[in-house]
């Protein structure tokens, strides 16, 4: 059950905030910041590369990595194809974890390592590969860590991740804003030198910006009335949330927000991209998630029963209503099985700002759900 009163007292927020979601979440733009500055210091903005890589290959644990390699590989699009390296092993455990380079990988492509550990003795394995082949490396992971000596050991360019020091208080999610932000800004900066993207020092700082703008609406001390991510919060208490994306760069940020559900609130979500996704999702919202599902509601014992799980669809759009789209079509399907809609719609900006804004407000809104739920 949500406690609403908790989303609307600021104190109550911060003493259940255990892992420092809430402030990874509001200094999301400080990062960046760092985070860029640690880029130029490493030499990455005075990089004067021959061409742009073959393939580029992120690996990492966690969803940090499989998040920057969807949001950068969106980016991108089919110039250079990203493609994320899955780890095996018999358990997420630092030390279990391993990756292996696909047997296509040589001197044309770039390998980026990414993770918020560093202590992972295959991530240093897999520099160590890399070089062998005469593949490219950059890493991002705190610094001082095992990777560090290993990708400096490999003739490799290793940026330090930014941090603060209440990351090391608890154990780093991988979902949590302040790590997503930490690990892909030196990635944008990078792949811009290289060509595979554009992600120019401006561009990056008006991302900040935005981000600075967002925890400004949607920070704990502004009430769930004119707060987006405590509205979404509240809305998506005791439901199962059905995200439909449109437009290219809004697929991403559905996926980490169905993603960052799971692992910080322990709440499940489906995710899907228009229009395909009215298709996918029809039977699900037809059948017994549907808010007119119930007939026996009306009877039942709202004091000793759970109230009934129902579907709500949480839109998230990356441009305009105008045009091509199937909003409209959305919107008809939802409220035709009886089920509520949110939409989330950036302002206008280049696509890395309104990127950076549908992914700090559902970050936010997944935080606020964690934090209320837990009361």
């Amino acid at each position: 059950m949500l406690d609403e009163s908790l989303l609307d007292s600021p104190e109550g927020l911060s003493e259940a905030d255990h892992r420092g979601l809430l402030r990874g979440a509001a200094e999301a733009g400080a990062r960046v910041r760092t985070a860029a500055r640690h880029s130029a210091e490493a030499g990455i903005n005075d990089l004067k590369p021959d061409g742009r890589p073959r393939a580029v290959l992120i690996a990492g644990p966690g969803a940090a990595a499989t998040h920057a390699a969807d949001l950068l590989g969106t980016l991108a699009g089919a110039g250079s194809p990203v493609t994320r390296l899955a780890p095996t092993g018999v358990a997420p455990a630092a030390g279990a974890l391993r990756w292996e380079l696909p047997g296509w990988v040589g001197s044309v492509d770039l390998l980026l390592i990414t993770t918020p550990d560093g202590s992972e003795p295959g991530l240093s394995l897999l520099a160590e590969q890399a070089y062998r082949r005469g593949c490219n490396v950059v890493a991002v992971a705190p610094s001082r860590s095992p990777l560090a000596d290993a990708v400096n050991g490999s003739h490799g360019l290793f940026v330090p991740m930014a941090t603060a020091p209440y990351d090391q208080d608890e154990p780093l999610a991988a979902s949590a804003p302040g790590v997503l932000w930490a690990l892909l800004t030196p990635l944008l900066a990078l792949l811009d030198r290289t060509g595979v993207l554009a992600a120019p020092p401006d561009a990056l700082g008006k991302v900040a910006d935005r981000l600075d703008r967002v925890a400004e609406r949607c920070g704990p001390a502004i009430a769930t009335y004119s707060n987006p991510a405590k509205t979404l919060a509240a809305e998506l208490a005791d439901a199962l949330p059905i995200v439909w994306t449109e437009g290219t760069s809004a697929g991403p940020a559905g996926r980490r927000f169905a993603a960052a559900l799971a692992e910080l609130s322990g709440t499940p979500a489906v995710v899907a991209e228009l229009p395909e996704a009215l298709a996918a999702h029809s039977a699900l919202l037809a059948g017994p998630l549907a808010a007119s599902a119930d007939p026996d509601d009306f009877f039942r014992d709202r004091v000793e029963e759970p109230p009934a799980l129902h579907a709500r669809v949480v839109l998230l759009r990356d441009r305009p209503i105008g045009g091509l789209t199937a909003a409209p079509s959305a919107r008809d399907l939802a409220l035709s099985h009886d089920t509520p809609i949110s939409e989330l719609e950036p302002e206008a900006g280049g696509e890395l700002e309104t990127l950076a804004e549908l992914i700090a407000i559902t970050d936010f809104a997944a935080v606020y759900l964690a934090l209320a739920s837990r009361a």
